[in-house]
């Protein structure tokens, strides 16, 4: 299934939300990305990818140059700031719930560690998953699948409690 051109992938949203915490330079963001940095460890882009990204960000007006910085290793960098609808875009993003169990690992867990970089409180977030995973698991309960469509039904049912129980065992004053 396509996306809509407004949509953007994991690593878009991974790449905006690091621009957006303070003006920055593609090799700082490609090194945050890469597989053992700060952001890596739970979504890794390679250098490439990364500044394709920046490319798609800055046709997009969610990204845009704020101005040089020297380089030790090259010519001088160009420092990337977020735009204002960059900023309404990721603010929207870090507490929206997503939207399937499978999503979890990699945008939720990217939520959660943006809300943490930023030293804002995820409560919001995760009652909003919480809330969101339990309809999912109530649904699944309903159905009357039979043969292996019911086995598939049991294994994101089994998947979606896991998630739950995820969500319950990092959600404060739970």
């Amino acid at each position: 299934m396509r996306r809509r051109p407004e949509q953007l992938a994991t690593g878009e949203w991974a790449v905006l939300a690091l621009v957006a915490e303070a003006p920055t330079h593609g090799f700082a963001v490609a090194r945050a990305l890469a597989p053992g940095g700060e952001v890596g460890r739970v979504w890794a882009l390679r250098r490439p990818l990364v500044y394709r990204t920046l490319d798609v960000l800055a046709d997009r007006a969610l990204v845009r140059a704020a101005g040089t910085e020297p380089s030790e290793s090259g010519p001088p960098r160009t420092v990337l700031e977020v735009t204002g609808a960059g900023r309404e875009r990721v603010d929207a993003w870090l507490l929206e719930p997503v939207p399937h169990v499978r999503d979890a690992r990699a945008d939720l867990m990217l939520k959660l560690l943006y809300l943490d970089r930023a030293g804002r409180d995820a409560t919001p977030l995760l009652h909003a998953q919480r809330e969101r995973f339990e309809a999912i698991a109530r649904e699944l309960e309903a159905g009357e699948d039979e043969g292996f469509a019911r086995t598939l039904a049991q294994w994101r049912l089994e998947s979606t409690r896991a998630a739950i129980r995820f969500v319950e065992a990092v959600e404060p004053g739970r």
